[in-house]
C-alpha cells in the first residue's frame, strides 16, 4: 500500500504542475491520481472518501473533456474570471454544505473535526469543479483548502500529510498568479470584448 500511496502523491504533485501551466496531461495524471487513492481507501474502509473520490473522477473527466472541446471551434478554453455574484454563490454553496455535510458526520458518524473535515470536503469540490471550467478563482478556493487541511493535519498530528498539503498551498499560490498572468495577457490581446466574454459564470 506505501508504493500505491507514494504512486499517488507523485501523480498529486504532477496533476497541480500541469494545472498550473494549462497542459491536458493534469487530466490524465490527477485521474491516476484519484484513482490511486481509491484503492487505497477502498483497503482500509474510508468508505466517505471512496465516494468523494468517485466523484473526483467524474469531474476530471468532465474537466478533459471541457477543456478539449469547450471553447469555440478551433479554440482552447480560455482562463476566465467569475463575476461577483457567481463568486458568492458558490461561497454560498461551500458554506451551506459544509453545514449540512458537518452535521451529519458529527450526527451519525464519530468523526473528531467533522465540520473541519467537510469544509475541506465541500470547497474541495467547488474549486474542482472551477478548475475544471477554468476559473481563476479556483485557485483561490484551493488555497483556502489547503491552508484549512494542514490546520486539520497537524491538529492530528499527521506531519507528513501537512508537509504535503503545505507544497499543494505552494502551487496553488502560484497557479492563481500564472493563471492571473495569462488572463491579463489574454485581455491585452483582445480588449473589452473577451473580458465580457471571459466572466460568465
Amino acid at each position: 500500500m506505501i508504493w500505491i500511496e507514494a504512486s499517488a502523491t507523485v501523480f498529486g504533485i504532477l496533476c497541480v504542475w500541469f494545472y498550473i501551466r494549462q497542459n491536458i496531461w493534469c487530466w490524465p495524471t490527477g485521474l491516476v491520481q484519484v484513482s490511486l487513492f481509491m484503492i487505497i481507501f477502498y483497503e482500509v474502509k474510508l468508505y466517505s472518501d471512496l465516494i468523494l473520490h468517485f466523484i473526483y473522477v467524474i469531474l476530471q473527466i468532465y474537466g478533459w473533456y471541457y477543456w478539449l472541446h469547450g471553447g469555440r471551434p478551433g479554440e482552447q478554453v480560455l482562463v476566465s474570471r467569475l463575476p461577483l455574484k457567481a463568486i458568492g454563490i458558490w461561497i454560498c454553496v461551500a458554506v451551506t454544505g459544509t453545514v449540512a455535510l458537518g452535521f451529519a458526520m458529527n450526527s451519525f458518524t464519530d468523526a473528531s473535526v467533522p465540520y473541519p473535515d467537510a469544509f475541506t470536503t465541500v470547497t474541495s469540490l467547488v474549486a474542482q469543479w472551477l478548475i475544471a471550467r477554468k476559473k481563476l478563482e479556483s485557485w483561490l478556493f484551493w488555497i483556502i483548502v489547503d491552508v484549512a487541511a494542514i490546520a486539520i493535519y497537524l491538529h492530528k498530528t499527521l506531519y507528513f500529510t501537512a508537509g504535503l498539503y503545505f507544497v499543494f498551498l505552494i502551487l496553488a499560490t502560484s497557479g492563481y498568479f500564472a493563471w492571473r498572468t495569462s488572463f491579463r495577457q489574454e485581455f491585452d490581446e483582445h480588449g473589452t470584448d473577451i473580458r465580457e466574454i471571459r466572466t460568465a459564470p
